[in-house]
């Protein structure tokens, strides 16, 4: 049988939530699921990065008819469309997630990633086929923003559900490594490339490379996530229903359960997913602040050079990366609580600190800011991948985070480069960004005093989990 040969270690399951059975983990499927949801978010912020970083180039080769300003607005406008439609991605993966598997589900959203990213590579200029470059450029990423509403979700559900319940924190923050390792390389890679092409070459043909290499990236992670077993409290969920698919069996092929009607997602989860989305809230204003406005905050606002404001958060998300994993197992031996709880406080108390050290403008003092603005955010990165799985049960967790988290990335997250430029302009305030993440740890302190201590315990409805001695 295929499920005999990729499971080499005997798992039991639990047959019913409460029960006395243990699951035991096997640490090679541990490690696959890990690799596989991992570097599904760093392909998906390798876009990101890349579509940030050669955003200019795009606007010629797609909008040339506009200013330069007109060019930029327009192609960040096609970056922003992918927002629109995440939570409608989240509203069908999640609840598919629940009925038919998360493996599944995460194959699919590999495949639809891989395939938006690859196709804008594949897009004829404005020049070639005139306004039909810009339409195909905004249906991409549509494609891309829907499948990205069930990635997030399904990665960290696979993670937290296949992990021993003392090591999920530490597991899980290896997601949030692969958004960092994954913009960075996006980054990184457009930086490369304008500084070894000519303006012309990379008008041509060569902002197309970037893109073209999501296709092998989304074949590997298929292949990752194609070998992997469904997680054993999904398995364990299905045969507690009664219901193994068509097959008659459960594992990757048959596994299957009824559908659970949305309205127990949403009103039978109502508390879960309003502190699901302050938790969010707070974790994606302070990272799309940093990450994604700060750099242009640098240019616009105080008028640093524009490559060493981009070089400086490089190397802060650099910084991260080392922080993350440590972060992650300091989550398991002190709960998920206090350490969200440590980067709202920092965040409430810092961040004006933080904003007037980088409002001095020199090197040293830009990157002492940031960097204490990211160690703050590792808070939340090493963090919530374990947490917010374990607000759910295992029958609707797929559907309920999905729903919770978009809903809270697409209204808040997405949007705090754009209500920030507003304030400013509005008030001219240059504080504003810290003013911005100090309402938002407000929130998120709120959903932290109100949340359960996960750390170390099974995720409602599952199992205990446990390694192999």
């Amino acid at each position: 049988m295929a499920t005999a040969e990729i499971t080499p270690a005997p798992v039991r399951e639990a047959p019913s939530p409460g029960s006395a059975d243990v699951t035991v983990t096997d640490p090679a499927l541990v490690r696959r699921a890990v690799k596989a949801a991992a570097l599904g978010n760093a392909m998906e912020w390798f876009d990101f990065g890349v579509y940030s970083y050669i955003a200019v180039t795009l606007g010629k080769v797609f909008f040339p008819s506009g200013s330069p300003t007109v060019q930029l607005l327009s192609t960040f406008g096609a970056f922003a469309a992918a927002f629109l439609v995440r939570p409608l991605g989240g509203l069908v993966f999640g609840p598919l997630g629940d009925r038919v598997g998360r493996q599944k589900i995460l194959a699919l959203t590999m495949i639809m990633m891989a395939a938006g990213t690859f196709a804008i590579g594949l897009i004829p200029s404005y020049g070639s086929i005139g306004v039909g470059a810009p339409l195909l450029l905004l249906a991409a990423r549509l494609v891309q923003g829907f499948s990205t509403g069930g990635e997030y979700a399904g990665a960290s559900t696979f993670i937290a559900e296949y992990a021993p319940d003392k090591r999920r924190g530490f597991l899980g923050s290896w997601l949030e490594f692969g958004t960092l390792a994954g913009y960075i390389g996006g980054a990184g890679l457009v930086t490369l490339m304008t500084a070894l092409l000519s303006g012309d070459d990379l008008l041509s043909w060569g902002w197309r490379i970037p893109f073209l290499i999501a296709g092998p990236m989304g074949i590997v992670g298929l292949y990752l996530r194609m070998r992997l077993e469904e997680t054993p409290a999904f398995a364990a969920e299905a045969r507690n229903t009664g219901n193994t698919g068509k097959s008659g069996k459960s594992g990757k092929s048959g596994t299957e359960r009824p559908k659970v009607p949305l309205r127990e997602m949403v009103a039978g989860q109502w508390r879960a997913l309003l502190l699901c989305v302050g938790l969010v809230l707070v974790f994606n204003v302070t990272d799309y602040m940093l990450l994604s406005y700060m750099p242009s905050y640098l240019t616009s606002e105080l008028k640093y050079d524009e490559t060493h404001g981009l070089l400086v958060v490089l190397a802060v998300m650099a910084l991260m990366m080392v922080v993350q994993p440590f972060a992650g197992a300091l989550t398991d031996r002190v709960g998920r609580r206090p350490v969200i709880a440590a980067g709202c406080a920092g965040f409430l108390f810092l961040s004006v600190p933080a904003l007037l050290l980088i409002r001095q403008g020199s090197l040293l003092a830009i990157g002492l800011g940031m960097g204490a603005l990211g160690l703050l955010l590792v808070c939340f990165t090493a963090s919530m991948p374990s947490a917010l799985p374990a607000l759910f049960p295992t029958r609707v967790r797929y559907g309920s985070l999905s729903i919770g988290f978009n809903v809270s990335v697409s209204l808040f997250g997405g949007t705090t480069p754009l209500v920030v430029t507003a304030l400013i302009g509005a008030t001219g305030n240059l504080m504003m960004p810290a003013y911005y993440m100090m309402a938002a740890a407000v929130i998120g302190g709120f959903a932290v005093w109100r949340m359960t201590e996960s750390a170390g315990r099974p995720l409602p409805g599952s199992a205990p989990s446990v390694a192999p001695r």
